[in-house]
């Protein structure tokens, strides 16, 4: 027989370690805060403290740290597990720059003011999933159960949130309604889904895959399904208002490197696997089986597109869910001038901040 959501939720609960912030630095420690950036001149940084997830959805960030093509900058990195904690980190002064969902940053733009962060490119479009154990297969047998999402706030927490809605299922920040949303660390999902203990999950790849394939769920949404032509942000990059500000030449450096990691990821697939598997392995995660990478590759896109025209509407969703306080006013959350710049130098055509900012 199995367990109550309530009795599931606190197992889930009981699971998890205390800190949901996983760092794990790629260069020598430095001063946090943000007086760690003194200033070398001509508008460059002798520091860029660069966040991100250990994600398939955040291929430019593991390939561009990677292969060491994310500018000439002391570069100290910080892998994360969803990005509320970025938020955090970067009011706290603790990061420059992060690759993160949109609906954290959307909600970092309102609680500041506008003020705090830019969202300077894309970086990936698709790549995530409502998987579910087997006896799930239409909304309707979701009543009852126990779903996981990376973090409460975040962009697949949205998502859910938003889509439960639109079937007519309630739930609720806390944790009551027709199904128990219960947020949870990415690694932590897959074994407590393989223990019973969660009915399924909204996730990033690779772990949607992961489940698929490790655990045997199945998919019941796809989230790009529920977009127009499928595209939607997954991950963008976002920097520091003052850091953008004040060192434009070491932002101009990330992007150009930025750029790169999108181009090397579609030129050459098979090169930027193992490039992605190697960079998951030194971020603290475990190398993919290639049945995992190959399913979990062809479910995303890597793009320095920001996919502006989505943003709106995630703004709305994240209010509907009740993680938002207000419905955020986006104008002026895109900075796109720098990489613009970098693309033209490329040859290569301009992406637009679709009315909500500078490109």
């Amino acid at each position: 027989m199995r367990s109550t959501p309530t009795t599931r939720l606190r197992r889930v609960l009981a699971a998890l370690t205390v800190a949901p912030l996983v760092l794990a630095a790629a260069a020598c420690g430095a001063d946090d805060g943000p007086t760690a950036n003194a200033a070398s001149g001509d508008g460059v940084a002798d520091e860029l403290r660069l966040g991100y997830f250990g994600n398939l959805t955040h291929a430019p960030a593991v390939i561009g740290v990677q292969e060491g093509l994310l500018g000439d900058t002391k570069l100290t990195t910080q892998v994360f597990n969803a990005g509320p904690d970025v938020v955090e980190a970067i009011f706290a002064g603790a990061l420059d720059a992060s690759y993160i969902g949109p609906s954290p940053t959307i909600n970092a733009y309102g609680q500041s003011e506008g003020d705090a962060v830019r969202i300077i490119a894309g970086a990936a479009s698709g790549g995530a999933q409502l998987v579910v154990r087997d006896g799930i297969e239409s909304p309707d047998d979701l009543r009852g159960t126990t779903l996981a999402t990376p973090q409460l706030g975040n962009t697949q927490d949205v998502a859910l949130r938003t889509w439960l809605t639109e079937q007519g299922l309630e739930n609720s920040v806390d944790g009551t309604g027709d199904v128990t949303i219960a947020p949870t660390p990415n690694a932590d999902t897959l074994t407590l889904f393989q223990a019973g203990d969660l009915d399924g999950a909204w996730v990033p790849e690779p772990w949607a895959s992961r489940l698929v394939l490790e655990a045997g769920a199945h998919v019941l949404v796809d989230e790009k399904d529920l977009w127009p032509d499928g595209q939607f942000t997954t991950t963008h990059l976002i920097v520091r208002t003052e850091f953008l500000e004040q060192y434009p030449e070491t932002v101009a450096a990330l992007l150009r490197g930025h750029v790169a990691a999108v181009q090397f990821a579609t030129d050459d697939e098979a090169a930027a696997k193992e490039s992605v598997n190697a960079g998951l392995e030194a971020a603290g995660s475990s190398a993919l089986s290639p049945e995992v990478l190959d399913r979990a590759w062809g479910n995303f896109t890597v793009t320095y597109d920001p996919i502006a025209s989505a943003l709106e509407q995630s703004a709305q969703d994240g209010f509907d869910a009740g993680t938002s306080e207000s419905l955020v006013d986006l104008d002026g959350i895109y900075d796109l001038r720098p990489l613009n710049k970098v693309l033209a130098d490329l040859g290569l055509d301009p992406v637009s901040a679709g009315g909500l900012g500078e490109d």
